[in-house]
């Protein structure tokens, strides 16, 4: 026995044994709540708390729920009336000068200023079937029809898209009246302020032009974009049978025109998509010096937004409200969500080992992250178990 008690002590004092680490709800709903309580401040009388508001708008989240239906579910939860009225106090303007701030509290201790990073940007859409009047018509975006609408509230992202780096660093509301070149330029001068290197710039074909070409091409910037399908002269330039490039003068309706590299890649389709043959990739591309399926390939990395958009999609709250402000920062909740959840990835599940970094993903998935903040929200806030019957 004394034995024993000796070699246990033994196996506590030895330096190479490693204590054992757990990752409990409390830990994933602070991340998240550190970085709105860190950066919004809501001015309110009386008892109410900003943390109460976040606590709210994370639950709306996690339940992909409304404001009306977590007023019916939850004890300790502020009544609708008061969750609208103070989050009616946000303002649109400070919310988009702080995005960055807000998305990437914790991620940002992680980013290394000396690497070089490759990032996307891209548009997401969310259906609106109200109405528009002076305080939306601005940011209400019509587009083709989807989910019985034509009619959107879009947001704008800008996202590292390298492996085990797939942050959102920057989420803007779509306005009408801005074009698509002030965007980029928002962006570029962000990444500039944050110390991060462009390896190359992934775009999609909504940025498909000459404006857009022209002013990254004057900045320097290294850029992808996938070629769209209209004219003769491109769609003869998509036609053979071996990977190339080509030289392409792209002119818009104001007779405006720059001169693109155009690199071409080809793939065996193998019956792909039930089609045989071979297919041809274009790309515009400039500022690097790669082969054809090595651009293919890194272009291909661009399509982790989609992933982030679907993940998004599964943690937000559910609104009607036209007002602009309040779905800007449901937005950002969401998107925080998935930055926070590939945070504690990060950092709790990279495996220990020398080489490439690698995360055991398989170990700590979103869903599991949704389900320990729900569950912890369920027992701060105190789900009702009980409802008054009629009769």
């Amino acid at each position: 026995m004394r034995l024993k008690r000796r070699h246990m002590s033994l196996l506590a004092l030895n330096p190479n044994t490693c204590a054992k680490v757990e990752l409990r709800p409390k830990e994933c709903i602070d991340t998240v709540l550190k970085s709105l309580t860190d950066n919004i401040t809501i001015n309110i009388n009386g008892s109410l708390t900003c943390k109460d508001l976040f606590y709210a708008a994370i639950c709306m989240a996690v339940e992909n729920s409304s404001v009306h239906s977590m007023s019916k579910h939850y004890q300790e939860i502020p009544c609708e009336t008061s969750t609208r009225y103070h989050l009616k106090k946000l303002d649109l303007e400070e919310l988009i000068r702080l995005n960055e701030k807000i998305l990437l509290q914790d991620p940002i201790a992680t980013l290394n200023p000396e690497k070089k990073y490759e990032f996307a940007i891209d548009i997401t859409n969310d259906p609106y079937y109200g109405e528009t009047d002076q305080s939306n018509e601005n940011y209400v975006i019509r587009g083709q029809a989807k989910k019985s609408t034509n009619s959107f509230y879009s947001y704008i992202s800008l996202s590292i898209i390298n492996k085990n780096e797939r942050f959102t660093i920057s989420v803007l509301p779509v306005e009408r009246s801005k074009t698509t070149v002030y965007y980029l330029n928002y962006f570029i001068d962000m990444i500039n302020d944050l110390d991060l290197k462009i390896k190359v710039l992934c775009l999609d074909r909504g940025f498909y032009s000459v404006d857009v070409f022209e002013f990254l091409q004057n900045k320097g910037i290294p850029h992808i974009t996938p070629v769209v399908r209209r004219g003769n002269e491109i769609k003869r330039l998509l036609i053979g049978r071996s990977a190339r490039s080509a030289e392409y003068i792209m002119k818009n309706p104001q007779k405006k025109e720059v001169r693109l590299n155009i690199v071409i890649d080809v793939k065996y389709l193998k019956g792909k998509r039930n089609k045989t043959g071979c297919e041809n990739l274009g790309f515009v591309v400039y500022g690097i010096k790669w082969k054809p399926r090595k651009i293919s390939n890194v272009y291909r990395r661009r399509f982790a937004i989609e992933s982030s958009y679907r993940m998004r999609n599964i943690v937000k709250p559910k609104t009607s409200t036209r007002d602009v402000t309040l779905r800007y920062f449901f937005a950002l909740v969401s998107f925080l969500l998935r930055n926070s959840w590939l945070s504690i990835q990060k950092k709790h599940f990279t495996i220990v080992k020398q080489g490439p970094q690698i995360i055991d993903e398989d170990k700590f998935r979103f869903d599991r992250f949704i389900l320990f903040l729900g569950e912890w929200l369920r027992r701060k806030l105190k789900i009702q178990l009980v409802v008054q019957c009629l009769r």
